[in-house]
């Protein structure tokens, strides 16, 4: 191979995952290539639309908490390097039926792991926090060391820490294929070709486009996030209004407040997946996702309705079981893989980045990823 294009570690997709990959091997020594098809960062996955929610109490399962706990670490480790803000605390607050899974569930993990918090009545949530309206027989779980992480700001700090320990990162550049080389790798791109002793693949929606082991096992679906300028700002400031989940009788939505951009953010989950192909996609937001939205302001933030100021289309990729696929490839041990996390997974790109550094430098981690190996899952 010509000098220059061989590497000890290739990182394929530079998103939320991929840039944290890449920051933890460089920051080790290793000499390592991040390869990402589009912008650094870009607005075409599952990590763009300016923030993403860090909440302590975990409902998907209690193996959730210590690595939501390392991760806050992470980020606030990353912000004093970069000396940017990345993680803004605003607490956050779940709200749902009392009594229903998602309130029991986030109760137990506080419960579970001394997680302080508070429980509010339908009264409490409103007085506490005046921008909802919310059913009588609603509760909310509010928790105050939670927020959101500035998902594009931290893309952007990961890779220029990187790039300040000798890690290397080439944008608009598409990988076409890799392949094992002995105990490393081959990998081709529209601009060249590579090896390097390992490989980390964190290319989200298209994991399953470059592993034949995924195919199949991954679900790419279109979400949607809109921004509504409130009529009473002050009830939609981070200091009034933290972070948010919200089982609605609408449907399930998380959000946020106000940030940078104007008005507050949310997006919804919804019950019957819009699944894609991420190569082929509706990514323009429509007139029906605006009025499908706006049904959670006009329902329960009657301060909250004013005009719309935008909207942003993003992927999420969700894999069979719902949870991570964190792990090494069964048969090709220099190949470790992040993928399939499932509309949950920013929060964590800080730890799981720190975990995949472990397990291509030392075969292993410290951290509790066992639940995300794959095991007998594929």
């Amino acid at each position: 191979m010509p000098q220059g294009n061989s590497y000890d570690v290739i990182v394929v997709g530079v998103g939320g995952m991929g840039s944290a990959t890449v920051y933890h091997l460089a920051k080790r020594g290793v000499d390592v290539l991040g390869l990402e098809r589009y912008d650094i960062p870009h607005a075409n996955g599952s990590s763009h639309g300016e923030s993403r929610l860090l909440r302590l109490p975990q409902t998907k399962g209690h193996e959730y908490v210590p690595l939501v706990r390392r991760a806050k670490e992470l980020w606030l480790d990353l912000e004093e390097e970069a000396g940017n803000e990345i993680f803004v605390e605003t607490g956050t607050i779940g709200i749902g039926p009392a009594g229903s899974d998602k309130i029991t569930d986030a109760v137990d993990s506080c419960d579970r792991y001394d997680i302080e918090y508070e429980l509010l009545s339908s009264d409490e949530v409103t007085d506490r926090f005046p921008a909802y309206d919310i059913p009588d027989d609603y509760q909310g779980l509010y928790q105050d060391d939670g927020g959101f992480v500035a998902s594009e700001k931290a893309i952007t700090a990961h890779v220029r820490q990187a790039q300040s320990h000798g890690g290397t990162v080439h944008a608009r550049e598409r990988v076409r294929d890799w392949e094992p080389l002995g105990d490393g790798v081959r990998v081709t791109t529209d601009r060249g070709t590579y090896t390097a002793d390992h490989l980390v693949v964190s290319s989200g929606a298209w994991a399953g486009k470059h592993l034949d082991l995924l195919s199949g096992k991954l679900q790419p679906e279109r979400r949607v996030q809109i921004w509504i300028q409130p009529e009473r700002e002050a009830d939609f400031a981070p200091e009034s209004f933290p972070g948010f989940t919200f089982q609605a009788p609408s449907g399930s939505y998380y959000g946020f407040p106000n940030y940078e951009r104007p008005g507050y953010k949310y997006g919804r989950t919804p019950e019957t997946p819009d699944v894609i192909d991420p190569d082929d996609w509706q990514d323009e937001p429509t007139l029906q996702d605006d009025e499908f939205l706006r049904r959670l302001a006009n329902d329960h933030f009657p301060t909250g309705q004013g005009p719309t100021m935008a909207m942003s289309s993003c992927i999420v990729t969700r894999s069979v079981d719902n949870h991570f696929y964190v792990d090494t490839h069964p048969e090709y041990p220099q190949v470790a893989i992040a993928a399939g996390f499932s509309g949950s997974g920013y929060k964590f790109c800080s730890v799981i980045g720190e975990s995949l550094a472990d397990i291509v430098t030392t075969g292993d981690t410290e951290n509790p990823i066992e639940k995300f190996r794959f095991g007998n899952r594929l």
